[in-house]
């Protein structure tokens, strides 16, 4: 019974598309989240580590091992005749915005709005090839932390929203497909394609 669950679980794949983030940003982000650790010791709560700061563009979620190229298929064309260019990791706030908050983040500054442009073809382009849309408005973000209890969660909020986080430049050259993989230590995560943005 136990080997044809595996056996199940194998042929499904939880899939999402994202942003990679160059080695500087990503130090920055993890010093970022050093400091807010040091200054709220006492708070549960699941910190971004390194391997998981990445711009999620598309959750997918659960499918067939089968339907992965498709899905890579569609964002190869939606990078199609696309250059690359600038985003500013800045800003920095909470989900849900209301009371208790449970989710923090940095913000995604895109001046020329080409970042939410990608984001829309690559859900034309996905929905195309039969894959859902996201019904939530793209909101661009990077988390920083999923708060595990409410206790201390305005606290957390309050001291993460005046924490200067110094603005970072970030350029978009390519797409990324990722597996990735739950378990007790975490999330691992594997590259299963790579879409560059090249006019």
């Amino acid at each position: 019974m136990q080997e044809a669950k595996n056996r199940v679980g194998e042929a499904e794949w939880r899939v999402f598309c994202a942003v990679d983030l160059p080695e500087p940003a990503r130090m920055h982000l993890l010093e970022y989240i050093q400091r807010l650790r040091r200054l709220l010791p006492h708070v549960q709560a699941s910190w971004s580590r390194e391997t998981n700061l990445h711009l999620t563009l598309k959750f997918v979620g659960e499918i067939s091992r089968e339907l992965v190229p498709t899905f890579s298929d569609a964002v190869s064309r939606a990078v199609t005749n696309e250059a690359p260019f600038s985003v500013v990791l800045e800003g920095t706030g909470v989900f849900p915005q209301r009371r208790d908050p449970r989710v923090l983040w940095i913000g995604i500054s895109d001046p020329e709005g080409k970042l939410a442009e990608l984001h829309s073809r690559l859900e034309d382009e996905s929905a195309k090839a039969g894959f859902s849309r996201e019904p939530r408005p793209f909101h661009q973000h990077l988390t920083v932390a999923r708060l595990r209890n409410q206790r201390f969660a305005r606290e957390v909020a309050q001291t993460h929203q005046q924490l200067v986080f110094e603005p970072q430049a970030v350029t978009v050259t390519e797409l990324l497909v990722i597996r990735s993989e739950l378990n007790s230590a975490g999330s691992k995560y594997t590259v299963l394609s790579r879409h560059p943005l090249k006019k």
